[in-house]
């Protein structure tokens, strides 16, 4: 995957544009090389085996944050943000069963007791503490869940911590501003609570959608140092594209950045109703 790095915000970045060479007949992306490949699968698995609940002792992973942090409860204005659970069973296979959901995530195709399963997984998954952690919110609305949004630590030092924020929402659902909403409150809870310096999301870059989320929140995507010749860059001057063999795109928000964008605002307007 590609590593980032925040680029002017004064950047207008069009995701469209940037996707030509993925249209038929057009010209496709030069595949990464082995080293790049190789570094990336260690990672690979073991966020695949933290999904399914399965992580070493926390004596035996490294450095852990000042204190731990849970997931919250985030009321926002049209939406709930709280910790999953089992009673959702019937929301979520309906979600993770949608072609449209697992076209653009590395989820396989779930039966209705394999999907109960990884919902029980992501039940547990709910304290940020040391390298790694992952915690995962259902996005309710009207007693009904619609989404999820998730935050993984990824960098524990204060001075640098960063997390990755991930986001679906169910299709029937889209076009609404439902998933800006939950994560732009997700991404104030990041910042404000968990002390994150920056945050990262990856995305496929055919996920027209996903990627035009990503621009509302202020993402934005740049080069790798050090791997400008094995991959193939957009023809901006000022922001450029790198490309996985997963076809996976990196993108990179401050709290600076951020700060522009508001997601601290809401995550305060969140926990007000809260109170």
């Amino acid at each position: 995957m590609t590593q980032i790095r925040a680029v002017s915000s004064g950047t207008s970045w069009q995701p469209t544009r940037r996707l030509q060479a993925q249209r038929p007949g057009a010209a496709q992306p030069h595949p990464a090389p082995r080293r790049v490949r190789d570094a990336l699968a260690p990672r690979r698995v073991r966020d695949a085996l933290a999904s399914a609940g399965i992580r070493r002792p926390r004596m035996l992973r490294g450095e852990r944050m000042e204190l731990p942090v849970d997931a919250p409860t985030l009321a926002t204005e049209r939406l709930l943000l709280r910790r999953h659970s089992l009673r959702d069973a019937d929301d979520w296979f309906a979600l993770e069963s949608s072609p449209a959901v697992t076209e653009f995530l590395p989820w396989p195709e779930r039966d209705r007791r394999q999907s109960d399963r990884h919902l029980r997984d992501r039940t547990r998954h709910t304290r940020l503490w040391q390298q790694n952690d992952f915690l995962a919110l259902a996005v309710e609305r009207h007693g009904r869940v619609i989404g999820d949004v998730s935050l993984h630590l990824r960098e524990v030092p204060a001075e640098r911590r960063s997390v990755e924020i991930g986001w679906v929402l169910h299709p029937g659902h889209s076009g609404r501003g439902y998933a800006t909403e939950a994560a732009r409150a997700l991404l104030g809870f990041a910042f404000e609570v968990v002390g994150a310096r920056r945050v990262t999301a990856v995305t496929d870059a055919r996920n027209i959608r996903s990627l035009a989320l990503a621009e509302r929140l202020g993402f934005t995507p740049v080069r790798p140092a050090g791997l400008a010749e094995e991959f193939a860059p957009s023809t901006s001057p000022s922001l450029s594209l790198s490309w996985s063999p997963s076809m996976s795109l990196s993108l990179s928000l401050s709290r600076e950045e951020a700060e522009r964008h508001d997601p601290v605002s809401a995550l305060r307007r969140a926990l007000h109703q809260q109170r």
